[in-house]
């Protein structure tokens, strides 16, 4: 018995004595328990886009930053988010509203993502060239940087509406064109139409805006978008079919002017003038339009409105119905809404018109207000006299 426990205190000794070998051996493995490691989370990193070619947008005076909306969103940002732009040259726009509309404030900048843009772009709202203004040029490029995420997500959130290019989703073909008699103060009924475009066919609404101001037997139009040559472009396109818009055209019954949209630039004010002069000197009935017959439209027929005495509310009428046509948005169907287009849209651009930014629009005197803002744009006294005797004499 005693050599068996001899032979197990040894058994026990070589175990232990192996044990402490191995665990000092250099360069072989450690068989001590060890606690697991804790592995680093991953760095967050902020979304950029840095050093981005960017163009110029001459029709609304933007800068158009060569990153697709898609490519810009797959970086990381969204839409409410509050970013930073920083120009190759030095010039800086800190705190801007990245938003998939214009819905800053008028002469405020913002990024916009705006549907059918081909690229994400940096402008003012209504206001000056930011190309000029930001003293950029071909070759230069852009940085963006997150500022705070989601700063801005309640305007975009209650501005964030859109419409469709299909004919089979409106309830007629005057509300698809967005084409209406405007019938506010004294202009006569059937003397002054809107619409979208009846050449620019980009949202599929050109042949049917045309159709309908044949019917309504237009005799001049107004065209507040384009120039010659982009008219020249549309009636070569391969989808233009506007035998009526071709007919006044080639008559000389059509004032393309190419506005742009800073509604209180020199500019602006020039190139309506012309177009609302050469307009009095015309028979009608007178169609007015843009692109989507919305913004451009909305503010010149809102300044027709105001010279033949419409009231603030006749004005507010007739312009929600093209956010009625196009997005179903009516006082009784998204009241809330309603009243953000209203106070942040409309209301400033009448009070461009007036210029006043504080001007109660209730009680403002807004024929005497678009009279002189037709007078700043170079319009006599006798012009604008014909231009409102044309929209109201029977």
């Amino acid at each position: 018995m005693k050599t068996g426990r001899t032979i197990i205190v040894l058994f026990l000794i070589a175990a232990l004595l192996g044990a402490a070998v191995i665990m000092a051996m250099p360069g072989k493995l450690d068989l001590r328990l060890a606690k697991p490691e804790q592995s680093a989370a991953p760095e967050l990193t902020e979304p950029a886009l840095t050093d981005c070619a960017i163009s110029h947008d001459h029709e609304f005076g933007a800068v158009y930053i060569d990153s697709t909306i898609d490519e810009f969103n797959a970086l990381g940002f969204a839409y409410g988010d509050s970013v930073d732009v920083t120009f190759s040259n030095g010039y800086t726009l800190e705190d801007l509203p990245y938003y998939n509309g214009y819905y800053s404030q008028s002469g405020a900048p913002l990024l916009v993502a705006y549907p059918g843009y081909p690229y994400i772009a940096a402008a003012i709202n209504n206001g000056d060239c930011l190309w000029d203004a930001a003293g950029v040029r071909e070759g230069d490029t852009a940085t963006i940087t997150l500022r705070e995420r989601g700063k801005y997500l309640d305007i975009q959130n209650a501005r964030d509406i859109h419409y469709t290019d299909a004919r089979a989703d409106y309830a007629t073909d005057e509300i698809f064109a967005n084409f209406r008699a405007v019938q506010a103060g004294q202009i006569r009924p059937d003397r002054l139409f809107r619409s979208a475009s009846p050449c620019d066919n980009r949202h599929g609404r050109a042949a049917y805006v045309d159709k309908l101001l044949g019917e309504a037997e237009v005799q001049w139009i107004l065209n507040l978008s384009d120039d010659e040559e982009k008219i020249a472009d549309c009636m070569e396109a391969d989808d233009f079919a506007s035998p009526n818009f071709k007919a006044l055209y080639d008559g000389a019954k059509v004032k393309p002017i190419a506005l742009n949209m800073n509604l209180g630039s020199a500019d602006f004010r020039e190139k309506l003038a012309k177009g609302l002069i050469a307009m009095s000197e015309k028979e009608g009935p007178y169609l007015v339009h843009g692109t989507e017959g919305k913004d451009r439209t909305g503010f010149v027929c809102m300044l027709l409105e105001a010279l033949c005495g419409a009231t603030y509310q006749e004005i507010v009428d007739d312009y929600m119905l093209t956010y009625a046509n196009y997005y179903g948005i009516t006082a009784a169907s998204d009241a809330a809404r309603y009243t953000i287009i209203v106070e942040s849209v409309l209301d400033p651009l009448l009070r461009t018109m007036l210029n006043d930014p504080n001007a109660d629009l209730a009680t403002a005197d807004l024929a005497a207000g678009a009279v002189a803002f037709l007078q700043n744009a170079g319009m006599t006294d006798a012009q604008i006299t014909a231009l409102r005797d044309c929209l109201t004499a029977e």
